[in-house]
């Protein structure tokens, strides 16, 4: 199913905290959302990471807010008078992303709690491990409670490699385990990882990989980096996540390992 688009009809403020330089605005259907910047300093693939670890996310059945392609108007750039602000968002003019904004929302906290049940906690660790997302740490878990749940947030510095792609090298590197999985905010909860990548590689069909590159936008395909055209960029995402199923042994073995010392 495509992601809804909505219009970002008034910008609320800014959250200044993450590289992307979130924002939150309003949307034409009156929803809020905490849009996340194609033009900040780490481009456009710190969306399609987001984009594409939020999907698969969901797919496997854990909680991931709503996520909405934000078209955004240069004039709402054009009314910030902090130029540190108005910089990346005129630069953003046209399709961003959103999550929807969850209000009332706690941080999760791993020394307070609570903390999630063991099938939960190993599917995440290794869905991270699996999209090589360095950033769910304890320092920064990038996790949220409401409603009783635990929901993920911000996954833009997952898939990290694509930051040095060119066509001819998509897979160097798609067969790392994952080390940084050692530092992982939930790895001792995950007490059932094996489990977790037998759901994992069942659930993650060569159609949902598919569907859920297919819902990258052309805008953020940057032929400037080699690129020829948005189907080919997307299909480098395609082939990178199919890799990265073939290594799931190795990254279940890393995973089990981290969690053994």
């Amino acid at each position: 199913m495509p992601l809804r688009t909505v219009q970002a009809v008034r910008y609320v403020m800014p959250f200044r905290q993450g590289g992307s330089v979130p924002a939150l605005v309003e949307g034409d259907d009156l929803g809020m959302y905490v849009m996340k910047l194609r033009g900040a300093a780490q481009g456009g693939k710190a969306l399609v990471a987001e984009l594409v670890g939020g999907e698969l996310a969901r797919a496997i059945g854990l909680h991931v807010p709503e996520l909405v392609l934000v078209d955004l108007d240069a004039a709402i750039a054009q009314a910030e008078p902090d130029p540190e602000l108005a910089m990346p968002l005129e630069a953003s003019a046209g399709t961003n992303l959103g999550l929807d904004y969850l209000p009332g929302s706690l941080t999760f906290d791993p020394v307070a709690g609570p903390k999630p049940d063991a099938t939960t906690a190993s599917r995440l660790v290794v869905l991270d491990a699996f999209l090589m997302n360095v950033d769910r740490t304890a320092r920064n878990p990038n996790l949220l409670s409401w409603h009783q749940k635990l929901w993920l947030i911000d996954h833009g510095a997952a898939l990290y490699l694509h930051h040095g792609w060119t066509p001819e090298t998509v897979l160097v590197g798609s067969d790392d385990p994952f080390a940084d999985v050692r530092a992982h905010v939930l790895l001792r909860s995950a007490t059932e990882i094996p489990a977790a990548a037998a759901h994992l590689e069942a659930t993650l069909t060569a159609d949902v990989l598919h569907d859920v590159c297919a819902l990258v936008p052309d805008a953020w395909c940057d032929p400037r980096e080699g690129w020829s055209d948005p189907t080919s960029f997307r299909a480098a995402y395609l082939s990178f996540l199919r890799a990265r199923l073939a290594a799931l042994p190795r990254i279940v073995e890393e995973a089990e390992r981290a969690r053994a010392v």
